[in-house]
């Protein structure tokens, strides 16, 4: 099935020279059709960078967004407002027009692509129904609970029948009840009208509750993907086991084999120290986690392995790393990712 929404290598940097950040780092992630989808990490992994540039509210330096296999990039800007229409977004603080009603609010994007008064205002008395707020088309956001805000919200995003919905911290400002109740909304409209769902969020709760799959990213770059279950219960990298065990791995699943630290102090940063090290000596390692950084051709940073359980294996392993050069390692004992 070819994806609904297709992210290829994309990367984004704000600022320049020494303030230069890297938001997005050659992201690929590709959501199907019908799925609710959920994007995690912590404070600055780029979730917020990264769902506006879905939609191209934010453009990437870098790579493609391809809607229905279409690339996004390429479109004139009246395309590009064109598909707009079918992917749109709500947000943490709701973003709602003060001096409307709920009622102009959800008018308001039909206005905006000339739908005739008539036809916009039963068009949002019939999404104020499928909210369960009909009787709060005449009040004002003042006059609105914060989860009321965020129906309404939600009522305006599905105006111009959209095919995706963005997410964007959707529920951050709700307390637990209404986070429960908006994320039902949420599912009700996947499954009943068939709109595609994205959530980005920091909160692993909101994901375990109604997403299929995940994307972890973490500073930038996706760490894992997968089915919810699959990556929240064995999470493979160090970024996605930070995420999900914040105190520390349960011991039955703390490594049983000894943990090194390598650092690189200025060394070839093209010299593959993994691949030779199982060409060379017929070892493999495990890679926990890194942190590496290339400046000017040369390496530098440290790496987290895990050695084989087989003490031979590891002896070698251990010996081979050792002798590289501006190579530096050091035992990681009671390991905790």
């Amino acid at each position: 099935m070819e994806p609904i929404i297709e992210m290829k290598h994309l990367s984004k940097t704000f600022g320049d020279g020494n303030s230069q950040v890297a938001a997005l780092r050659d992201v690929n992630i590709a959501v199907e059709k019908g799925e609710i989808f959920g994007i995690i990490g912590l404070s600055g992994a780029g979730k917020s960078t990264l769902v506006r540039c879905i939609n191209l509210l934010e453009r990437p330096d870098e790579g493609e967004v391809l809607f229905h296999g279409k690339n996004l990039m390429a479109m004139s800007e009246k395309e590009l407002r064109a598909q707009r229409k079918k992917i749109t977004m709500i947000f943490q603080h709701f973003n709602l027009l003060d001096q409307r009603t709920s009622l102009e609010n959800v008018c308001f994007p039909l206005e905006l692509v000339g739908t005739p008064k008539k036809e916009a205002k039963k068009r949002a008395m019939e999404l104020l129904e499928t909210v369960g707020l009909p009787d709060k088309a005449n009040a004002y956001p003042v006059q609105l609970s914060g989860g009321q805000k965020q129906r309404i919200a939600i009522a305006r995003a599905l105006a111009t029948n959209p095919e995706v919905l963005l997410c964007d911290e959707a529920t951050s400002a709700l307390d637990p009840k209404t986070t429960r109740e908006t994320l039902r909304l949420l599912q009700d409209i996947n499954k009943n009208l068939g709109v595609t769902v994205i959530i980005i969020t920091h909160d692993m709760k909101v994901i375990e509750e109604i997403c299929g799959r995940v994307a972890i990213l973490n500073h930038g770059v996706v760490a894992e993907i997968g089915k919810v279950e699959d990556v929240f219960s064995m999470p493979k990298t160090e970024a996605g086991r930070r995420l999900v065990y914040p105190d520390g791995l349960p011991a039955e699943l703390l490594p049983k084999t000894k943990v090194i630290r390598v650092a690189f102090n200025g060394g070839t940063a093209y010299q593959p120290l993994i691949a030779s090290l199982a060409i060379d000596c017929g070892v493999k390692v495990n890679i926990l986690g890194a942190d590496t950084r290339n400046i000017d051709g040369k390496a530098f940073g440290t790496m987290l392995l895990g050695l084989p359980e087989d003490e031979t294996e590891a002896a070698n392993a251990l010996a081979y790393i050792t002798s590289q050069k501006d190579i530096t390692v050091e035992e990681v004992p009671n390991y905790h990712a």
